[in-house]
């Protein structure tokens, strides 16, 4: 599962776009929020035009490159998948080897962008790289997989920390794990959408494994999220614009609990595309708490 938002499609547009899914914005606005949240926090307030500009343009070449490794990972059971079956690499648009020079040179792109930051930045982005390479076979052994796409789009916290701070305070480690506890969530919504698929060719994931009680676990680890913000928040010394953001969020959550009673796939998948606006309303008042409380 490539938390990608990709809805079923056809051929014939750019292969070589489809592959990185740039037709396909909701993953990087899913994962824009979250560094936004922690560049903000760590700056207490507006991030160095520098850092701010290098993350944005990162998460955009590394998104991609997640993308590319992923495909080239499932390059043999997506086209068992309906959803799937017309990605550039199942529909023979682009060969296996082309995938992986395209995925070093987005690779390349990413490290020249570290480089202008300082070294403990740099240390850091080798494990991001780490978990983006690991991820995507994850699905072949334990029904996890998703804990390994939450570690990764969680690694921008503690790089945005080290970029603007040259150090990480424990305290950016709640908002670590409220990032990983949040995409596990929204995943495990996404992963819904192909349940029955993956059963039957050995994919796993969170979705099978939670099974019946999968819309109550997805609830607990919401709930588990706007807790461990709440903490930030307190950690961060943060006014009422922020918690008020948090009950913003809280409702968008409920709302995707309620459309997906019938677990319908459309359901399903609008409940993951909705996060993208919880990732906002946080974010928003991440912000507007810096700038209007300081």
């Amino acid at each position: 599962m490539s938390t990608s938002g990709e809805a079923p499609t056809a051929s014939g547009s750019n292969p070589w776009l489809r592959l990185m899914r740039m037709d396909r914005p909701i993953g990087v606005y899913l994962l824009l929020w979250p560094t936004l949240w922690g560049l903000w926090f760590a700056a207490e307030g507006v991030p160095t035009p520098s850092n701010l500009v290098i993350f944005v343009a990162g998460l955009l070449v590394m998104r991609a490159a997640g993308c590319v490794i992923n495909d080239y990972a499932d390059r043999h059971v997506d086209g068992l998948v309906e959803r799937t079956k017309t990605r550039p690499l199942p529909a023979g648009e682009i060969k296996p080897k082309h995938a992986l020079i395209l995925c070093a040179g987005l690779l390349i792109a990413a490290l020249i962008l570290v480089l202008q930051t300082n070294p403990l930045t740099i240390l850091l982005s080798f494990g991001g790289v780490a978990v983006t390479a690991v991820y995507p076979f994850m699905k072949r052994v334990t029904n996890l997989p998703q804990i390994g796409l939450g570690v990764a789009w969680a690694w921008a916290i503690p790089m945005g920390f080290a970029a603007e701070r040259g150090a990480l305070p424990s305290e950016l480690w709640l908002l670590f794990a409220a990032v990983v506890v949040w995409t596990i969530a929204f995943d495990t919504y996404y992963a819904m959408i192909d349940r029955d698929d993956d059963v039957q060719i050995g994919i796993k994931s969170t979705a099978i494994l939670f099974g019946r009680y999968d819309r109550t676990i997805i609830a607990i680890l919401q709930i588990i999220m706007l807790g461990l913000l709440v903490l930030v928040g307190v950690e961060f010394a943060r006014g009422w614009i922020y918690f008020a953001s948090l009950v913003l969020a809280a409702g968008y959550f409920y709302n995707q609990y309620r459309i997906t009673s019938e677990r319908a796939r459309q359901a399903c998948f609008s409940a993951f595309l909705n996060n993208h606006r919880v990732g906002m309303v946080v974010f928003m008042g991440v912000a507007l708490d810096y700038l209007l409380l300081g």
